[in-house]
């Protein structure tokens, strides 16, 4: 049997995805959380092979708990299930620990074939993504400017992009306003712009939102 957490802050897409990995009779969903200390708590308490997780959680995001799980060597598989884009979040995840992708609008039977995968310590990634990884090869880290933002950054960019205001988004990164303007204003040095007009066109233009 395969044992598997499901972490997403929605609790209406956790439900889809835990009727999903239902149909399979080899996979059991042994907890769910909706945030970085939920599912913290959930990988002390319940049994875990593979972890299913969104990057874009409350608080601490998903990017944070793949790097809390290598720091600590654990052997739980992450799959990353996400609605951010595959060019621009998939070899983010790969790179810091993550064993696969999907997007969340991708076909639902992918998601038992992943899960599975990673369950046999393979890794798993749609042909868009193993097709990007095959175009970076050899390419430096540093050929877009966004890349050089730290994953707390790459965020608050996302966030602001997509219409919030900083305030907003401190209240659902539970952050303080102060510190939610200090990655904005590095973002903004790192990217060479100046204001959030000029960063919500550069998030457009480089299919981050």
């Amino acid at each position: 049997m395969i044992h598997v957490i499901l972490c997403d802050d929605h609790a209406m897409i956790r439900r889809g995805i835990r009727d999903t990995l239902a149909e399979a009779m080899d996979i059991q969903v042994t907890a769910e959380a909706g945030s970085y200390a939920e599912v913290r708590d959930a990988l002390r308490t319940a049994a875990c092979d593979v972890l299913v997780l969104d990057i874009n959680l409350p608080g601490r995001s998903g990017l944070e708990v793949l790097t809390s799980l290598q720091e600590t060597n654990s052997p739980v598989k992450v799959l990353v299930v996400s609605m951010f884009p595959e060019d621009q979040y998939a070899i983010r995840c790969l790179k810091a620990g993550a064993k696969g992708y999907l997007n969340k609008a991708g076909d639902p039977a992918c998601l038992i074939t992943a899960v599975r995968q990673l369950a046999q310590g393979r890794k798993y990634v749609t042909p868009v993504v193993a097709q990007m990884l095959v175009d970076n090869l050899g390419i430096p880290d540093d050929t877009s400017l966004h890349a050089s933002l730290s994953d707390r950054e790459l965020q608050t960019l996302v966030k602001i992009a997509s219409g919030k205001r900083l305030s907003d988004i401190a209240e659902e990164l539970m952050l303080s306003p102060k510190t939610v303007s200090v990655y904005r204003s590095r973002t903004l040095e790192k990217l060479k712009l100046t204001n959030n007009s000029e960063l919500t066109v550069y998030a457009i233009r480089n299919g981050l939102v």
